[in-house]
């Protein structure tokens, strides 16, 4: 029975973009999810809320003794292995050629080594790819094609990637969403302008998009089961990324992180997952540190590696990561018409055992917020600390849901 259209604008429409009807984003209140500052305690092991299946088995190897970034190969892992996560690994979204490309890197505290591999084919775990450059060669990052030839030599599987549910998914955004791919101008285009919804009311504009969306799913195969997931895709193309920063009680800290990168962008896009001092950054000396979210902006502020910095200078994770978003929010002059475009969230662990998450938003939906997963004996999850209240909404962007319809969900 195909699922309705009102069902589906609620559930994966109206938290999305709900702050679009907002107005101006307040900041948040201080507060003490995510934030552990006096209390520190090692082993510790952080990591994106993608993570969170994965910390038991990560964190017994650490205690037993297994080298810092073992362990959070080990965390990062487990998301690169499952095919029904579309965000890392093998089942990734593609590219909008249709070709899953992995970006990740890895910095290894006691030896103070960095590996990394940008526009990554046919292998699974670009993570061990990325320990194997910082292992055996003498340079920090490959990318595309050296970084294929690379893995092949070092006899790493080869594989298709793009699993038959990601397919599907690619398929039907290329069918019904292509126009509105990475293609300029972006936010930071000064002459960039939210897009018009045209002259029909919104209302009808929703309904004519569900249900094209709906009978082109039907004709693609996708299951009933599976279509409302892969419309949402299809509308919001996702960002997916995973962290991990792992500590043992000998003080030695490692990093690292991996992702397939944005849904359906523009191929030989690499972000910030890759890049050492952006998604990722350790100095044995102060902390580590890393990031999911709008890779471009993370770039321009190497967020990561200022991060360290802030803390190496006294500031305590929380501050150093929220120094860092200020940054971000500073790219675009504080101006929330472009800002509720962009999210980003940070991982911080110093080096004493303390550690903090924070975001620029509290999620990307209403009642589904960023968190950090944790595991120092006890294995949680926390929320983030947000800049601003409420979700981010979706980028590329769509017109606002109508008011009407929004009285509608209530």
């Amino acid at each position: 029975m195909p699922f309705s259209r009102r069902e589906f604008v609620s559930t994966a429409v109206a938290g999305t973009l709900s702050l679009s009807l907002r107005g101006e984003a307040q900041p948040m209140p201080a507060a003490q999810s995510g934030v552990k500052e006096s209390a520190h305690k090692a082993p510790i092991i952080i990591c994106a809320g993608n993570g969170y299946n994965y910390l038991d088995e990560a964190y017994k190897f650490l205690v037993n003794g297994g080298d810092t970034l073992e362990a959070a190969i080990k965390v990062v892992t487990g998301p690169e292995d499952d095919p029904h996560d579309t965000s890392v690994g093998y089942g990734g979204l593609p590219n909008e050629d249709g070709v899953v490309e992995l970006d990740a890197c890895c910095m290894h505290g006691p030896t103070r080594r960095a590996g990394s591999v940008g526009a990554l084919h046919n292998v699974k775990n670009a993570v061990q790819v990325a320990k194997a450059v910082m292992e055996h060669t003498g340079h920090v990052m490959l990318v595309s094609e050296g970084a294929d030839r690379f893995a092949k030599a070092m006899g790493f599987p080869q594989m298709d990637l793009l699993t038959e549910h990601s397919r599907k998914i690619w398929m039907l955004w290329k069918e019904y969403h292509s126009t509105d791919d990475w293609w300029g101008p972006g936010l930071a285009d000064p002459h960039w302008q939210a897009p018009e919804s045209g002259e029909k009311p919104h209302s009808e504009l929703w309904e004519e998009r569900l249900q094209r969306l709906d009978e082109m799913a039907e004709n693609l195969g996708i299951p009933e089961e599976t279509r409302r997931e892969a419309i949402r895709k299809v509308l919001f193309p996702p960002t997916g990324t995973i962290h991990c920063s792992a500590l043992n009680d000998k003080g030695e800290i490692s990093g690292c992180t991996t992702t397939s990168g944005l849904a359906y962008k523009m191929p030989g896009r690499v972000g910030d997952s890759p890049i050492i001092g952006a998604g990722c950054y350790t100095d044995p000396d102060i902390g580590s540190a890393g990031a999911t979210g709008s890779g471009e902006e993370n770039i321009k502020v190497a967020g990561a590696h200022t991060i360290i910095e802030n803390m190496r200078h006294g500031m305590p994770p929380h501050d150093a990561g929220m120094d860092a978003l200020k940054r971000v929010a500073k790219i675009y002059d504080n101006d929330m018409n472009k800002l509720r475009y962009v999210d980003m969230t940070y991982y911080v662990l110093r080096k004493d055992g303390a550690y903090a998450g924070v975001s620029l938003w509290e999620g990307y939906e209403v009642g589904v917020p960023h968190k950090i997963a944790v595991h120092d004996g006890t294995r949680r999850a926390e929320k983030t600390i947000a800049m601003f209240q409420g979700p981010s909404v979706e980028f590329p962007p769509f017109p606002k849901v109508p008011p009407e319809r929004m009285k509608e969900m209530k």
